[in-house]
């Protein structure tokens, strides 16, 4: 099964335990049980941490014992389980604090995919709906509930999951990873394109991050073509039909996004481009930005992403960033541009590590907002 949980679940395990323990503060002498507990659990995690996950077992059992009404503990040591592949025994533990007074969406997350490891998927979707139910906003829940559907090839229903999972918790970057790759096999790339970038600038870093440069990139390649020696073809988006979103003037209709707005600013972008490369591509896209505020599309359909495309170039980094964004498409073309531009390189990272793009429920796009 192929889950987000090494990745979300790990990380968010860490800093779990570090609101844990830092909430105690201090130990002073004469610790009390509840303390004593909280130490070993702050060591047992730091055990899991360095994947010495027996010894954080034993530690945890310890902890539970010294302060059996904790919900942090049972939950740690049942995450220790899953990591050995013990699901079951995980299964066992998290159902016994389900209805514990500070249960977090997280417990849902792991029971339901400890229920999809052993091959129980119909239960696994009982215990994300029920986890909907409680936690309506939560992210991870959709997240998994997801990824169980990709993992049937039920794109559709996958997608619903993963959109949701965009618009109520925008912050957390696995929703856009896995829409930006469905999308992006479809015949309505547009979206993949948008979703792929905020991924991006959410999770900087990683092999995903590596992964979702060198499918923008492709999907660039793919899908414009250059059919004359000024011509050329953009295909992101089949969908044609007319939107009306506007109920005080039933008359005036708004052009569908993708074939509509995207793709003809796009088209009016190329200018001269006589290949599609990284460096035109660069042009390319910044060119779309300029044009993109020039025709006046952030009013009919604002979006984080462009404004904060725009907000990039207006700092003098736009050549940094599209090569940043693009540079696992074409290593080789990343590599001679970076040793050309090394100082543009180093001025844009170090803008980049202070003014990240900021996702939140007052800043975001998820694709039901067209």
């Amino acid at each position: 099964m192929h889950h987000s949980t090494d990745f979300t679940l790990k990380r968010s395990i860490k800093a779990i335990a570090f609101l844990m323990f830092i909430a105690t503060g201090q130990l002073v002498y004469g610790q009390t049980d509840k303390e004593k507990a909280v130490e070993k659990g702050k060591e047992a995690i730091q055990l899991i941490e360095t994947e010495k996950v027996d010894e954080s077992i034993l530690l945890l059992e310890e902890a539970q014992k010294l302060d059996p009404a904790s919900f942090d503990i049972p939950y740690e040591l049942a995450y220790a389980h899953y990591l050995r592949k013990e699901y079951t025994q995980a299964i066992i533990l998290l159902e016994k604090i389900e209805n514990h007074k500070d249960v977090t969406d997280r417990l849902y997350q792991l029971l339901g995919n400890s229920y999809d490891n052993i091959k129980k998927g119909n239960k696994a979707v009982e215990v994300y709906e029920k986890g909907l139910k409680k936690f309506p906003n939560s992210g991870y829940i959709y997240l998994e509930s997801g990824i169980l559907q990709y993992n049937k090839r039920e794109d559709i229903k996958a997608l619903n999951f993963f959109e949701k999972g965009i618009e109520v918790a925008p912050e957390l970057a696995s929703n856009y990873y896995w829409a930006a790759k469905i999308y992006c096999r479809s015949t309505e790339e547009v979206w993949g394109m948008i979703y792929g970038e905020l991924f991006m600038n959410l999770e900087r870093n990683s092999e995903r991050t590596a992964e979702i440069s060198k499918l923008l990139y492709d999907t660039y390649k793919n899908k414009i073509k250059i059919t004359g020696e000024y011509t050329y073809s953009v295909s992101f988006s089949k969908n044609s039909i007319i939107n009306n979103n506007d109920l005080k003037n039933p008359n005036k209709t708004k052009l569908p996004f993708g074939s509509g707005v995207y793709e003809q600013t796009l088209m009016s972008s190329m200018l001269s481009a006589k290949s599609i490369d990284m460096h035109s591509l660069d042009s390319i896209r910044s060119n779309f930005v300029d044009n993109y505020y020039l025709k006046g599309y952030n009013k009919t359909y604002p979006n984080v992403l462009f404004s904060y495309q725009k907000k990039v170039k207006e700092a003098g980094h736009i050549e940094a960033y599209n090569h940043w964004i693009l540079m696992k498409g074409d290593e080789d073309g990343f590599d001679s541009w970076l040793s050309a531009n090394k100082v543009k390189w180093e001025s844009f990272r170090k803008w980049f590590g202070a003014n990240g793009l900021k996702l939140d429920n007052s800043n975001k796009f998820f694709r039901g907002q067209y």
